[in-house]
């Protein structure tokens, strides 16, 4: 009788390195059958950008996989369906996975386990994508966190659930017999329109050795990373945020090289800790997406349901498209179209002009970054989203509405960024580029701009729209 393989199913974990899940099955003795599962719908299905960057990310673990003596099954539809049927048709007798923390994820995951122990299974999970499991960071009370500092405090004092990290497998048993596998390029995951495959590459190595690559240039130079990470212009953050989101490194990884460069005295503890607490605000994320379900479509405080959101698909669309006449904001987006990625303090800029400056609903911007964000990532997009609208946890103050000219002016003081993205003003003087409604007549002409036409007006007055937001929120307030 044929030995009962063990399947392994990847999910947003595609590295070999440091992975739970796959370095149990690998010591099982059982023939190891990894698999990915395509879904095909719901509100999590990969975006545009995001199945870009999927694309690349199964090659390079299919290529790993085989230099190990393995391979990869790709398979798309219904995940429960798919695992279950690959169960049956392979006689596999053990299917092992790291957790998810997406309610829709976990009631699939859920119901799977019990499907699968029921019909004598064994099913084995474990935590490869956070430091610690979001039921073990409480309160004294035993509730969840709901500010992100007292969290910061308490998971820090935790530190990671692991204190080793789990080797790649040299050498992994195959089974008897392959199960059927599609053929990657017919899942069609790199769009033909935009055609981003030449725009991207120039900017992203996706795949474990990328993310491992990306590490430790980063940590060369993450001295400078508490003074200058505010600087977009600037190769000062880390840029993992899409190898996190596709799980190609381990925040645990992530944590024993910091904390090894800072004891080799390579690396400052100011600027290790500063980097480590940047990275606990995406387990802050998920330890919210865990206790509130409907993170990504309803406000966590509820009086937030009351509040007039405008419908404005005409300033939505210059928003997008980055064509609002305000520099810094223009930027963002323009960036986030060819890169697929938007630098952290201006995604906060480019989210407030939206849901304060426009007043225009947050779900509308969080479904346009899923979308185009190669990082999209179904904790931390929803959460950035509602802090910045003041309606999620630790929230935004209402009266914080981002000022993008002082913005601009602060953090990219000398417009690098604003020209490298928005060339059509980049002969302005560094006094007029943040604000090109207001140079005379004079700078812009010996600039080239036409105001209007070379490049537009902005399309909502700053002043005037700070004050309707604060009077929207003054109003619900008192309500």
């Amino acid at each position: 009788m044929p030995e009962k393989p063990a399947i392994v199913w990847f999910r947003a974990d595609l590295r070999l390195g440091d992975n739970p899940a796959l370095d149990a099955a690998a010591r099982s003795d059982s023939p190891v059958i990894p698999v990915f599962v395509l879904p095909c719908d719901g509100l999590l299905a990969p975006g545009g950008a995001q199945r870009w960057w999927l694309h690349h990310s199964l090659l390079a673990l299919k290529s790993h996989l085989e230099k190990a003596g393995s391979s990869l099954v790709l398979l798309k539809g219904d995940e429960r369906a798919v695992i279950a049927d690959l169960v049956e048709r392979t006689g596999a007798g053990a299917v092992y996975w790291n957790r998810r923390y997406a309610p829709q994820h976990i009631e699939t995951d859920r119901a799977l386990k019990q499907m699968l122990t029921a019909s004598a299974v064994s099913v084995e999970t474990f935590n490869g994508s956070l430091w610690r499991d979001p039921w073990e960071v409480k309160t004294k009370s035993g509730g969840d966190y709901r500010v992100f500092k007292p969290f910061w405090k308490s998971l820090r004092a935790k530190g990671p659930a692991r204190a080793r990290l789990f080797s790649a497998p040299s050498k992994m048993r195959p089974p008897s017999q392959w199960p059927k596998s599609d053929d990657l390029s017919s899942w069609r995951l790199t769009p033909e329109s935009p055609d981003w495959a030449h725009e991207f590459a120039d900017h992203w190595a996706p795949g474990e050795e990328g993310a491992a690559k990306r590490l430790e240039t980063f940590l060369d130079d993450a001295n400078c990373y508490a003074n200058e990470r505010d600087m977009p212009a600037m190769d000062a953050t880390s840029r993992l945020s899409p190898h996190l989101a596709h799980g190609e490194i381990s925040v645990t990884e992530i944590w024993c090289r910091v904390r090894a460069r800072v004891d080799l005295g390579e690396l400052s503890s100011a600027n290790a800790e500063k980097f480590l607490s940047e990275l606990a605000w995406r387990e802050f994320s998920y330890n919210l997406l865990f206790h509130n379900s409907e993170i990504a479509r309803a406000p966590l405080r509820k009086e937030f349901e009351r509040f007039d959101w405008r419908e404005d698909d005409k300033s939505f669309n210059a928003w997008a498209r980055g064509m609002t006449g305000v520099p810094i904001v223009d930027a963002g987006l323009r960036q986030l179209w060819r890169t697929g990625w938007m630098h952290n303090r201006v995604r906060m800029i480019v989210a407030s002009f939206l849901v304060k400056n426009l007043l225009i609903h947050w779900t509308k911007g969080e479904r346009w970054f899923w979308d185009s964000l190669v990082d999209a990532d179904a904790a931390n997009n929803p959460a950035s989203w509602q802090w910045v609208a003041g309606s999620g946890a630790d929230a935004a103050p209402y009266f914080r509405i981002f000022n993008p000219v002082s913005q601009g002016e602060k953090h990219d003081p000398e417009a690098d960024y604003v020209r490298e993205f928005v060339p059509e003003i980049a002969a302005l003087p560094n006094k007029w580029i943040h604000k090109p409604w207001s140079a005379p007549d004079e700078i812009l002409s010996n600039s080239h701009i036409v105001l209007g036409k070379t490049y537009p007006f902005p399309i909502v007055d700053l002043h005037g729209s700070r004050q309707r937001a604060l009077d929207a929120y003054q109003k619900l307030k008192q309500s």
